[in-house]
């Protein structure tokens, strides 16, 4: 380490928290600046591309939306390593470009479309610390300088740094000097309910911070995988983005006037800027009225993300930073668009881009009762500015309205979350507890309707949940524990008490529609998520899940069985409609060229779109009838019209046949 990165080590929690606030707008700027190149690629061989070109833009985006979502994983392990410190998550950030002084003079942010100078200035960014090379053209700081303050002083200030690696290493060295004066308690005080973790979300190396050694662990992982890294990390975002230009170049070699990305402007903005140099005004409609509409999306966003990070319930978490994803989901093919539209008149051939334009604060909101509320009436604004669009611009009203459609749902599917939901499980275990022991054995006992229509039976060591709803008559039950569930009978017919607690959670674990769970009140352990994230296919059937699910939104447990024959008068849910319609559909589909996951469980979540496919993200193995692995993902499309002849994969068929959900 150089004398003057030592120097600059942070030498207080105030100064420490500074430069981690630093790191955490570098990944929040990068992930913009990919997220931009990306929206600007074109998706059609109309647009002046071959089809080996449009397949090789195609294999561009993806690579470019991996690195965009593992900067977002980086963004969230800075803020857990900021909330294990006793700061708030930061996701606030400056506009674009990033004024000089900000950064280090060498490290150049601004939004630009995909071409050579963009992916050379994308490779330099992502540069490990022993490569020496040249940014990428037009991208030179506008003037050298250098930022220094001495280290007693209490104001923090980040120093300067060569490559993002070294800035990591500062942190690094902050952390273990801090502990080692102050001691390792002191230095990690905040409270673990203030991050996010892989029970909530699936994201790349994204884990709890408690200590040094996790802090560390994970300041690691993020250099790993991007900045920092050793040159030859193959999955490193240097090497990506090496591979790119590599392929690209080619492309060019062979049709030198290959262009892969749109016109895109350079640091778009949204009204007339004082100082216009290097900046270009989206004032022509349609463009201008989309580019608030993708704005607000966009900070809503962070809003719901900020609140996750406020020390609210793991439910409520998942809610929120689910409505972050999605909301990232809804604004894709808004900012696409953006792309394809002119943005000012006096600059022809010019196309618009999303701005990322900032609120002036992006603290969080309370997390009191009114959150929720407030969040729910920004999502029908911005729904309503869509409808408004849809009816004043023609060309733009098939997006606008989808827009607003997914923008409602979402509204409504967040509207359910409490932040501090009560269990209504809870009364059973008063129930119990009042229950008097006798010498004999009871009958069954009655079950207590939940309001969300299950039946939950108190047993003296477990309570049994029955959900007819989702019971697709596997028979696991009845064959596997006949004396605790009595086929045939008048009244209560399940009767926990009728065999052994291991022998209910067992029974329980066979139900592959998740019907049957199970609430233990002995102190045994309750049903854990599996390693595995799993789709087992059955044949002539429904889909088999076992996960943590978030269905629509929800926590729905671990197992779960969903229609794919289109049939169901229960969708999601299978409800056996498969064998009355005589549904066919193979359960051994070929195996499909995968790689193996880097992380295998997490949860998974699945959103059931509106007249088509399961939108499923998070690590998955698919699995034949036969436990064979055919696949392995970590998003896709699932057929439930029944009808795709790429099953059990979607291919748009729901749309010609008319699919109704």
């Amino acid at each position: 380490m150089t004398d003057a990165i030592a120097d600059s080590v942070p030498a207080s929690r105030e100064q420490l928290w500074g430069v981690l606030f630093e790191a955490a707008e570098i990944e929040h700027n990068l992930m913009c600046c990919y997220l931009y190149a990306m929206f600007s690629l074109k998706d059609s061989v109309d647009e002046g591309v071959t089809e080996e070109e449009l397949a090789a833009i195609k294999r561009w985006r993806g690579e470019i939306l991996d690195v965009a979502i593992e900067e977002m994983a980086h963004l969230a392990i800075v803020s857990n390593i900021l909330s294990a410190l006793g700061a708030p998550a930061h996701f606030g950030r400056q506009n674009f470009p990033i004024a000089p002084g900000y950064h280090p003079a060498g490290v150049v942010v601004k939004l630009a479309p995909f071409n050579v100078q963009t992916l050379d200035h994308f490779i330099y960014l992502e540069r490990p610390d022993t490569v020496e090379m040249a940014d990428g053209e037009g991208f030179a700081p506008e003037r050298d300088y250098v930022r220094t303050l001495a280290s007693d002083r209490l104001m923090s200030a980040t120093m300067d740094y060569a490559t993002v690696g070294k800035l990591y290493q500062a942190i690094e060295d902050g952390i273990s000097g801090l502990a080692a004066s102050i001691g390792e308690d002191a230095l990690f005080v905040g409270d673990e309910a203030h991050q996010i973790g892989p029970d909530v979300v699936a994201l790349p190396n994204l884990t709890i911070v408690r200590c040094v050694k996790s802090a560390i662990a994970a300041i690691d992982a993020i250099v790993r995988q991007g900045e920092g890294s050793e040159a030859g990390v193959e999955d490193s975002h240097f090497q990506r983005f090496l591979k790119i230009r590599a392929e690209y170049q080619a492309l060019l070699a062979a049709r030198p006037d290959f262009k892969p990305g749109r016109a895109a402007a350079h640091n778009p903005v949204m009204r007339k800027p004082p100082l216009p140099e290097g900046k270009m005004w989206i004032n022509a409609a349609p463009a201008s009225e989309l580019l608030d509409i993708g704005n607000a999306i966009y900070n809503h966003s962070l809003r719901c993300l900020a609140l996750s990070y406020t020390g609210v319930d793991k439910a409520a978490q998942r809610s929120l930073v689910n409505a972050a994803i999605e909301l990232m989901r809804i604004l894709t093919p808004v900012a696409e668009r953006l792309t394809a539209l002119p943005a000012n008149e006096e600059h022809p051939g010019c196309t618009a881009g999303l701005s990322f334009a900032t609120l002036r604060s992006a603290a969080a909101l309370p997390p009191a009762e009114g959150a929720i509320p407030v969040l729910t009436e920004r999502l029908h604004q911005i729904s309503a500015r869509a409808t408004w669009l849809a009816a004043h611009q023609e060309d733009e009203a098939e997006l606008a309205e989808v827009t607003a459609t997914q923008l409602e749902r979402l509204a409504n599917r967040l509207a359910t979350t409490t932040l501090a939901p009560p269990s209504v499980l809870q009364p059973a275990t008063a129930a119990i507890e009042e229950t008097p022991v006798i010498d004999t054995p009871p009958a069954p006992p009655e079950p207590i309707q939940a309001d969300d229509g299950r039946e939950l039976i108190p047993g003296q060591s477990i309570d049994l949940i029955f959900d007819a709803q989702r019971c697709i008559h596997a028979r696991h039950c009845v064959l596997g524990q006949p004396k605790v569930f009595k086929a045939n009978v008048e009244g209560p017919w399940i009767d926990p008490d009728a065999t052994t607690t291991e022998g209910l959670v067992t029974v329980a674990h066979m139900c592959p529609s998740g019907a049957i769970q199970y609430r233990r009140h002995d102190g045994g352990h309750e049903e854990a998520p599996p390693p595995v994230n799993l789709v087992q296919l059955r044949e002539n059937g429904p889909i088999g899940v076992r996960a943590d699910m978030l269905l629509d939104g929800k926590p729905i447990g671990y197992r779960a069985t969903l229609c794919r024959c289109g049939a169901s008068k229960n969708k999601p849910f299978c409800d056996s409609s498969h064998i009355a319609i005589g549904f066919t559909a193979t359960g051994e589909p070929e195996t499909r060229e995968s790689q193996p996951l880097a992380a295998r469980g997490g949860t998974l979540v699945i959103d059931p779109q509106q007249d088509g496919p399961l939108e499923v993200l998070g690590n998955l193995e698919l699995c034949a009838g036969t436990g064979r692995t055919f696949d392995r993902v970590t998003s896709t499309w699932l057929c439930r019209c029944g009808g795709s002849a790429n099953k059990p994969y979607c291919d748009g068929t729901h749309r010609k046949i008319g699919f109704k959900s």
